[in-house]
């Protein structure tokens, strides 16, 4: 059995109602959109969120904050994350790798929460001065690669 084999189920198609063709077919004249008015006109109709003057509830509700859209997002991940990954070199790669981090997020920050037991290279966008102390003490070092996101709003 195909889609179009299947016959049409007993009024689930209707006739399509034709508009302006004379007093007899019932929709002749006005053509169905009575008489005057916002929604008799072309083009006309009320637009979204209008409540016949009445004050909109989009307008009664409390619009607060601000959304900046030159935003730079950075994926917090803690020493106790990187000391999960259990790597000699840990960068974005290895923890998207180990399930530690989302493979949509593009620039990491190393936070300081969390302790590190080995050496460890770690690899990351920024760091946070408690977080490369730390790592440093531990005997790893903290390499701060330039993010292409970052250096791009900069020129502009």
């Amino acid at each position: 059995m195909k889609l179009h084999t299947l016959p049409a189920i007993e009024g689930s198609t209707h006739k399509h109602k034709r508009l302006g063709c004379g007093r007899g077919s019932g929709h002749g004249k006005t053509s169905g959109r009575g008489h005057k008015g916002m929604k008799a006109r072309s083009g006309g109709g009320v637009r979204t969120g209008f409540e016949g003057g009445q004050m909109p509830l989009y307008r009664k509700l409390p619009h607060r904050g601000f959304n900046n859209v030159n935003r730079i997002e950075f994926a917090p991940v803690n020493l106790s994350t990187i000391e999960k990954a259990g790597a000699a070199e840990v960068d974005r790669d290895v923890l998207v790798k180990a399930g530690l981090l989302r493979a949509s997020t593009s620039l990491v920050k190393v936070l300081a929460n969390g302790t590190l037991s080995k050496p460890v290279t770690v690899v990351a966008h920024k760091f946070s001065a408690a977080a490369k102390a730390a790592i440093e003490r531990a005997g790893g070092k903290a390499v701060e690669i330039k993010a292409p996101a970052l250096s791009a709003k900069v020129a502009e």
